[in-house]
């Protein structure tokens, strides 16, 4: 990286190393990130993001990275332990196969948030998009959390395998006040949906059911709650003080009737 780029860009504040985004492609962007990071630096702030794509992607340890602006596409994938603070919001894929850490997003998400997710947390305060949670997992202890404080579009936790994932609904749409979209849970065969608010049957997809909420659910769902106010703020009673809708699976292998010669077909 030319010494001239690194001093137009980067600078200190406080324990951070600043860098402004304003303008650079992202290759350049997450090159500086990767440079600042290996000569030591733990906490990073970015101003002026608008769309560069990948930030943080496969970062490994206890960093911190504030991002004030518009993250990219895949922000935080295959990330494994850092803690990233969106002050804005976030495009598509955000926490993509990320296996430990948090993104907390001051703003809205778009589409396939949590894609393949196998751990650690995202919460999100305002909106996300179409097909959030896909194909999320869990193994053991390593059971990831997504947490959305206003809606989340159709397709919602599409095969999922592991996970949990909680709608709040906190802030509603005007053009489409419902708290979800349509083909709910579409393929589920492991973890779990919890809605804060009564939804519809028909609103289910292939292979999910509804299933009553537990005391474990209860304590799980406070803990999270807790959490999610002590970053955006809100009254965790009163959050609390509502009916959920919790989404399981109606079968660990929802599409074993649709091959003839499966010793499993029909069950």
């Amino acid at each position: 990286m030319a010494a001239t780029l690194e001093k137009a860009r980067v600078s200190k504040e406080g324990e951070f190393v600043v860098i402004d985004a304003k303008g650079m492609h992202y290759r350049e962007l997450n090159a500086l990130i990767e440079e600042i990071i290996n000569q030591g630096a733990k906490k990073l702030k970015l101003i002026n993001v608008n769309g560069q794509r990948f930030i943080a992607d496969g970062l490994r340890g206890d960093y911190y990275i504030e991002i004030h602006g518009v993250a990219g596409d895949d922000l935080g994938a295959f990330a494994n332990g850092p803690t990233i603070v969106v002050y804005g919001d976030v495009q598509d894929g955000a926490g993509n196969t990320m296996n430990a850490g948090k993104i907390i997003v001051h703003g809205d998400g778009t589409d396939i948030i949590g894609h393949s997710m196998r751990g650690g947390k995202i919460f999100v305060r305002g909106h996300v998009g179409y097909r959030v949670g896909i194909h999320m997992k869990e193994y053991k202890e390593q059971v990831p959390v997504l947490v959305i404080g206003g809606t989340a579009g159709d397709f919602l936790g599409e095969y999922m395998a592991g996970g949990r994932i909680i709608i709040l609904g906190l802030q509603r749409l005007e053009t489409y006040p419902e708290i979800v979209g349509d083909w709910l849970a579409t393929g589920i065969h492991g973890g779990a949906i919890y809605l804060r608010d009564e939804v519809d049957e028909d609103k289910l997809g292939y292979g999910a059911k509804f299933e009553e909420l537990t005391k474990e659910d209860l304590a799980f769902l406070r803990r999270e709650i807790e959490e999610f106010c002590s970053y955006f703020g809100g009254d965790v009673d009163e959050i609390m003080n509502a009916k959920f809708t919790k989404v399981v699976p109606l079968s660990h292998r929802p599409f074993a009737a649709m091959y003839s010669d499966s010793k499993e077909a029909g069950h």
